[in-house]
């Protein structure tokens, strides 16, 4: 499993104790003074939801377009992150620019789930990728990968207007996905029958042969709409880049 849910409190959460709030504000403010003790802790009570009722907007704000904590729950990013590692997401970075190669990323794949999910960039748009004998292959250059547990157990190709995959143990056929059950974009949106096509991005967990990622469902998308697959039609993009594990402490860096 790959989903991120969130850590604590939700955006929802936050806005609906800010919606009680001032709900309770208001009728605080309504509240007919009686005596001259009642009016005293009517308007203490008053100031002292106030400063709670701050807090809450501004942490709505905060969680909606600036940050939000995730906490990891599988083992597809292992060893960069354990199960229960809680994180620090930047969601605003991505306002200003893509993500680049290597980025650790929370977004919605393209397959159904109730959560996000939480992968690295490993192909940009334009790349050439291929994985061959447990070495990933971008732009025709080997990468060096000091973060994986292990290397992956399939071969895989971009080519063709498609995403082919093999287990080089028992296949010596390569089997395509099929737009059923993978984004793969239509031909008419990919540059190069090779190169992956614009606003698509190959995602991979650390832990290669425990992650289910762009091999099995294709591509995330920085924008738009899924082409294909089981969430075609709905809504794509990048929730935003990990930053930091803050939790637990002994886990505690930059990412």
């Amino acid at each position: 499993m790959s989903s991120m849910p969130s850590f604590s409190i939700t955006p929802n959460i936050l806005l609906a104790a800010f919606a009680v709030l001032v709900v309770l504000r208001a009728i605080l403010s309504l509240t007919p003074v009686v005596a001259r003790s009642q009016g005293r802790s009517t308007h203490f009570a008053r100031e002292g939801i106030d400063p709670f009722i701050y807090a809450a907007g501004a942490a709505w704000l905060l969680t909606m377009f600036v940050a939000r904590t995730y906490y990891i729950p599988s083992g597809s990013m292992i060893p960069t992150l354990q199960v229960n590692d809680v994180l620090i997401v930047d969601k605003f970075e991505y306002r200003f620019h893509a993500p680049h190669e290597g980025d650790i990323v929370v977004f919605p794949p393209p397959i159904p789930t109730p959560d996000d999910f939480i992968k690295r960039v490993i192909g940009l748009p334009g790349d050439t990728f291929a994985i061959s004998h447990g070495v990933v292959i971008r732009n025709g250059v080997p990468m060096t990968e000091p973060y994986i547990a292990q290397k992956p157990n399939y071969d895989l190709q971009i080519r063709d207007y498609g995403i082919y995959e093999r287990d080089p143990m028992f296949d010596k056929t390569w089997r395509r996905l099929t737009p059923e059950e993978a984004n793969i974009p239509p031909r008419a949106m990919w540059t190069a029958p090779n190169r992956i096509p614009p606003h698509c991005y190959f995602m991979m967990g650390d832990n290669r042969n425990d992650s289910e990622d762009s091999h099995a469902w294709g591509f995330a998308q920085d924008s738009g709409v899924f082409a294909t697959g089981p969430r075609a039609g709905k809504h794509a993009g990048f929730t935003g880049r990990a930053v930091v594990i803050f939790w637990p402490v002994s886990h505690f860096r930059i990412l």
